[in-house]
C-alpha cells in the first residue's frame, strides 16, 4: 500500500501539467503577497534586484516588481513608468504560460522554441532596453 501511495504521488510528480501548474500556483502566491506589499515603500520583504546591488545600473527587469503591483492596483500609468519594456513583454509571456497549461492538462510536454534570429532579436532588445534606460 505504501508503495502504491509513493508511486502514485511520483507519477503525479512527473505529470506534464505538474511543471506549469506549480509555476501557477507559485505565481499567484507570489500575487498575493504583492498585493498587499507596496513596493514603492520601504520597509517590504521583497528582494533587491542582485544586478543594481552590484553594479548600480538598471537591469532589462528592474521595476518589475512595482510595475506588477501597480498593474494589480488598476494604475496603469504608474506600470507604464516603472518598466515599459516588461510591459509590453507581459502578454506574451502570459500567453506562453497559458499554452504551457494548455498542454500540460492535455497530457503534452511542450517548450517553446525561437530560432536564432529570434533569440538574437529578444536579446538585442534587452541590451539596447538595458543601456537607453540607464543613459536617459
Amino acid at each position: 500500500m505504501a508503495d502504491t501511495v509513493g508511486g502514485e504521488r511520483a507519477s503525479l510528480l512527473r505529470h506534464p501539467a505538474a511543471a506549469p501548474l506549480a509555476v501557477l500556483a507559485a505565481g499567484a502566491a507570489g500575487s498575493a503577497y504583492l498585493y498587499v506589499t507596496d513596493p514603492h515603500q520601504p520597509g517590504h520583504l521583497l528582494p533587491q534586484c542582485p544586478f543594481r546591488l552590484v553594479t548600480g545600473l538598471l537591469c532589462p527587469a528592474c521595476g518589475g516588481t512595482r510595475m506588477v503591483y501597480d498593474l494589480m492596483h488598476g494604475h496603469f500609468a504608474e506600470a507604464w513608468l516603472d518598466n515599459r519594456a516588461l510591459l509590453l513583454a507581459a502578454p506574451w509571456a502570459l500567453a506562453l504560460l497559458g499554452r504551457w497549461i494548455w498542454e500540460g492538462l492535455h497530457g503534452r510536454r511542450w517548450q517553446p522554441r525561437l530560432s536564432r534570429p529570434a533569440q538574437t532579436l529578444v536579446l538585442g532588445l534587452a541590451v539596447t532596453w538595458t543601456v537607453a534606460r540607464n543613459l536617459f
